[in-house]
C-alpha cells in the first residue's frame, strides 16, 4: 500500500563509528567544590536541627518521667495552697475566739459559728484532696509535655539567633578598636558548632512513636504509680507510723487538740496526753483528718487498750473535748492496737439517708442497709433465720430502730410482718404494711401460740417439700418476722410462748425481734441476751452492757452505756447502738447510728406496700399445724373425774379467726358471704359510683350510708363502720392523699371495696 512505511530492521541500521578523540567532562572548580560541600553540610545541619526540635532524641520513658515530675509538682503545690487556706481559717477562728472570750459576750456567736464552718469546709476539702490518689500521666499529658519541650527548644534557637547578632556587633566594634579577641572566640565557637551540626546525620527513626515496654517502667515514679501488693494483700493497719514516744521533743507539754493542724502535731498531742495520764501509748500511726475530728491508730507497749478506755474521761480533759469525745475501738487482729477517734463534731452528720425500696423489691434473705458506723461504713443485715434482741433505755430510740428494721422486711416479697406491743404503739407508722397488729394480752398470746405451733409443723414438713435443713422462703411459702416491743411488759404466758418460739423458730424462718429497756435476766425474765444470735444495745446502764455482751465487754470497748438517751427537746444519741452477731460481719466494738425514717415517709411506704398486697401463710404450713401437739401449759386441766378444772389459758385459733381477733382483714381468698358486712360494702360501692368518686373519708362515707339506708345505718358509729369493713376484708381506713383542704385524710378507696366483692 502507498501509505505503508517501509522501515529497515534495527539490526540492519548502520552504527556511527567511535570518535578518535572523545570529549571530556570539565573538572569542577574549587569554588564549585566548596559550594557542593557547604550544601551537603547544610543538609546535615538542617536534618540534625529538625530532629532536635522535634525532640526525637528523647525516649518515651524520658518524656513520661518529665510528665510525672510535672504532675507531682502541681499536686504538691495544690496541697500546699490548701494547707495554707486551712491554717488561715484556723488562725482567723482562733483570733475571733480570743476576742469573744475577752469580750465575754454572745454577740459574736454567729461569727464564730461561720468561721468554724469555714474551718470544717477547708479541712474537708484538704482531706478530700489527700484522699484522691495521684494517678500516672495520661497520653494527653505526655503529649503536652513533649510539645512543651519542642516549644522550649524552638525558643532557644530563636533566642540564640537574635542573641548572636548583638554578640557579632560587639565583636566588630571591638575589632575596629583594635581588640579582636571576642571576634576570634565567636568565630571559633561558630566554627566548632558548625562542625558538630554538619557531620553526617542518620536519624535511625521512622518518625513514629516508640512504645515503651512494660518492664521498663521508671523506678523513680512515685509510689502511688507503682503496682499494687502482689496477691491483692490489704494494707497493714497501723503500718503508716507518724510518731513514736521516742521522737517527742524534750520538755514538751500536753496541749488541746484544737491546736493540732497536721498529722505530726496530732500524733504529738496524743502521745503527750497519754504520757501525762500514764496511758502506755508508744506509737501513733494512720492519722486521718475527718470532718468531725481526728482518727488514728495507737499502740500500747504493755497490757491492752483497756487502759485508754479506763482513762477516756481524763484524756477528754487533756484534749479539751466534749464528754464521750474520746472513742477507742480495740482491733482484734492486733491486740496491742486500737483505732482512736477524737470527736469534735457529729460523726454521723454526713451519713447518707436510706434508699427508696419499692414494694416487693427485696427477698427476706437479702441484706438491707439500716445504719452507718462512726467510721462511715454501712450497717447492712438480713433478718432471715436471725433471732434478735434490741436493748435501749427510755429515750434510747427502740421504736425508731424497730421501724427501720421493719421498713426493710415489709419491702420483701416473701415475708409476713407481725407487730406485737403490750404497752406502746409498736410499728404504728408502718401499720398498713403489717399483716397482724396485736396489742391486748389475748391477741399477743394467741399470735405467739399460733406461730409456735406453725414452727413445729414446718419442722415436720420441710423434708416432704425437699427443703433440707432450713425453710426456703418464697412468695408462695413466706417467712414470718415478729417484732415484739416492750417484751418485759408482756404477760408471763406471752413470755413463755416467746421463749419457746425462740428455741424452734429459726430454721423455720419464723423469727422474733424483741426490744426491751434493759438486758438483765431479772428484767427480761430469762437469760435471753445470751441465747439470741443478734444483740444490739443503745443508751443504757453499764449492767445492761455486761448482761448482753458479756462481763469483759466494757474492757473490750463496748461502751453503749456512755451514750445519752433523748430528751423532749434533744435527740442526743437516740438510735445509736453497739451490735454483735450481724451475719457476715466480724464483731467489733464500734458505734453505729440507725437511720431514723420520718413518720410521714413510713406511712407512705406502708400505704404503697398495702396496695401491692400482703401475704398469708401457705396452706401446707396451715395443714401441718393440725398434727402438732400443743404445749402442756396451754392445755385445759381436768380433775380425775374428767371435769374441767382449769380452762386453757389460750386457744389455738385458725388463721381466719386470728385475723378477726386482731382486727385484720381476712385472707384474700376468703369468700365474702351475704350478711351485714357485704351489705355495707355494696352500699359504699353504690354510693361512690353514683357520685363518681373513687375515695371517701370515713366520716363522709358514714354520713352517706346513713342517708342511703337510715333504718340500717342511721344510728351507726364510726367504729362500727370500721368493724364491718374489716370483717368484709376491706381492712381499716387508709391514707387517701390530698382532698380539699385536708392534706392526707384516712378513709376507704373504691377499688379495695370492689375487690372485697
Amino acid at each position: 500500500m502507498a501509505t505503508e512505511i517501509e522501515r529497515t530492521p534495527v539490526e540492519q541500521q548502520a552504527i556511527p563509528p567511535m570518535p578518535v578523540d572523545p570529549p571530556k567532562t570539565p573538572e569542577p572548580s574549587r569554588g564549585d567544590r566548596a559550594r557542593a560541600a557547604f550544601k551537603e553540610q547544610s543538609g546535615h545541619a538542617g536534618a540534625r536541627m529538625k530532629d532536635w526540635l522535634a525532640t526525637r532524641d528523647l525516649e518515651l520513658l524520658d518524656v513520661v518521667q518529665a510528665a510525672t515530675e510535672a504532675k507531682q509538682r502541681k499536686h504538691t503545690q495544690r496541697l500546699a495552697q490548701q494547707q495554707r487556706l486551712v491554717a488561715e481559717a484556723h488562725g482567723r477562728f482562733a483570733h475571733a475566739k480570743m476576742q469573744a472570750d475577752a469580750s465575754e459576750g454572745g454577740s459574736s456567736a454567729n461569727a464564730l459559728s461561720g468561721l468554724a464552718g469555714r474551718v470544717a469546709a477547708e479541712e474537708a476539702k484538704l482531706a478530700g484532696m489527700q484522699a484522691i490518689p495521684l494517678l500516672p500521666p495520661t497520653d494527653r499529658e505526655i503529649n503536652n509535655t513533649r510539645h512543651g519541650k519542642k516549644a522550649t527548644r524552638a525558643g532557644i534557637v530563636a533566642g540564640g539567633g537574635i542573641g548572636s547578632l548583638s554578640v557579632l556587633g560587639t565583636a566588630v566594634e571591638q575589632v575596629a578598636n583594635g581588640q579582636p579577641l571576642l571576634l576570634g572566640v565567636a568565630v571559633t565557637a561558630a566554627g566548632y558548632g558548625w562542625y558538630l551540626l554538619s557531620r553526617p546525620f542518620v536519624a535511625g527513626r521512622d518518625g513514629q512513636a516508640v512504645e515503651a515496654p512494660f518492664a521498663l517502667t521508671p523506678a523513680s515514679l512515685p509510689a502511688t504509680f507503682q503496682a499494687g501488693t502482689a496477691g491483692g494483700a490489704a494494707p497493714i493497719v497501723g503500718g503508716n507510723v507518724v510518731m513514736s514516744v521516742e521522737q517527742l521533743p524534750e520538755g514538751a507539754k500536753p496541749f488541746p487538740i484544737r491546736n493540732a493542724q497536721t498529722p505530726d502535731q496530732l500524733a504529738q498531742c496524743v502521745l503527750l496526753a497519754a504520757r501525762a495520764e500514764s496511758v502506755p501509748i508508744v506509737e501513733v500511726s494512720d492519722v486521718q483528718r475527718q470532718p468531725w475530728g481526728w482518727q488514728c491508730t495507737v499502740r500500747v507497749s504493755d497490757g491492752t487498750p483497756e487502759a485508754i478506755i479506763a482513762k477516756a474521761g481524763d484524756l477528754e480533759t487533756r484534749f479539751d473535748l466534749p464528754t464521750n469525745g474520746v472513742r477507742p475501738q480495740p482491733i482484734k487482729a492486733r491486740r496491742a492496737c486500737a483505732i482512736l477517734r477524737l470527736i469534735e463534731g457529729n460523726p454521723f452528720a454526713t451519713a447518707p439517708g436510706l434508699p427508696y425500696r419499692a414494694p416487693k423489691s427485696l427477698s427476706v434473705t437479702d441484706k438491707f442497709r439500716v445504719g452507718t458506723s462512726v467510721g462511715g461504713d454501712p450497717l447492712e443485715l438480713s433478718l432471715a433465720g436471725v433471732m434478735g434482741l434490741w436493748v435501749a433505755a427510755s429515750g434510747g430510740g427502740k421504736t425508731g430502730i424497730l421501724q427501720a428494721l421493719a421498713e426493710g422486711v415489709t419491702a420483701c416479697r416473701d415475708n409476713i410482718t407481725i407487730d406485737l406491743d403490750p404497752f406502746g404503739d409498736g410499728l404504728e407508722d408502718l401499720g398498713d404494711a403489717v399483716r397482724i397488729t396485736a396489742r391486748t394480752t389475748e391477741q399477743i398470746e394467741a399470735v405467739l401460740l399460733f406461730f409456735l405451733v406453725m414452727a413445729k409443723g414446718r419442722a415436720r414438713l420441710r423434708a416432704k417439700l425437699g427443703m433440707g435443713k432450713k425453710w426456703q422462703a418464697s412468695p408462695e411459702r413466706p417467712a414470718v418476722t415478729i417484732f415484739f416491743d416492750e417484751l418485759p411488759k408482756a404477760s408471763a404466758l406471752a413470755k413463755r410462748l416467746y421463749f419457746d418460739l425462740l428455741l424452734v423458730g429459726r430454721k423455720e424462718l419464723i423469727v422474733e425481734q424483741a426490744a426491751a429497756q434493759g438486758g438483765q435476766s431479772s428484767y427480761l425474765g430469762a437469760n435471753i441476751a445470751q441465747m439470741v444470735a443478734l444483740a444490739a444495745v443503745g443508751p443504757c446502764k453499764v449492767e445492761d452492757t455486761r448482761s448482753v455482751f458479756g462481763d469483759g465487754s466494757v474492757r473490750e470497748g463496748y461502751l453503749p452505756h456512755k451514750l445519752s438517751p433523748a430528751t423532749a427537746t434533744d435527740p442526743k444519741d437516740a438510735g445509736h447502738i453497739f451490735i454483735q452477731g450481724v451475719p457476715g460481719m466480724a464483731d467489733e466494738p464500734i458505734e453505729y447510728a440507725i437511720h431514723e425514717v420520718p413518720s410521714a415517709t413510713l406511712r407512705q411506704l406502708g400505704q404503697e406496700r398495702l396496695e401491692s398486697g400482703l401475704l398469708d401463710p401457705d396452706q401446707d404450713s396451715l395443714d401441718a399445724m393440725r398434727g402438732v401437739d400443743l404445749p402442756e401449759y396451754v392445755e385445759p386441766e381436768y380433775d380425775k373425774d374428767g371435769n374441767l378444772k382449769k380452762p386453757a389459758p389460750v386457744e389455738l385459733l385458725t388463721w381466719e379467726q386470728l385475723l378477726k381477733l386482731c382486727g385484720a382483714e381476712p385472707p384474700a381468698s376468703a369468700e365474702l358471704t351475704d350478711g351485714p358486712a357485704r351489705a355495707a360494702v355494696e352500699a359504699a360501692v353504690a354510693l361512690m359510683e353514683k357520685v363518681s368518686v373513687d375515695r371517701m373519708t370515713t366520716e363522709t362515707l358514714l354520713a352517706a350510708v346513713q342517708g342511703y339506708d337510715p333504718s340500717v345505718y342511721g344510728e351507726m358509729a364510726v367504729d362500727e363502720l370500721k368493724a364491718l369493713m374489716s370483717q368484709a376484708g376491706v381492712g381499716g381506713p387508709v391514707q387517701l392523699g390530698a382532698m380539699g383542704d385536708k392534706k392526707n385524710p384516712r378513709g376507704f378507696k373504691l377499688d379495695r371495696l370492689r375487690a372485697a366483692l
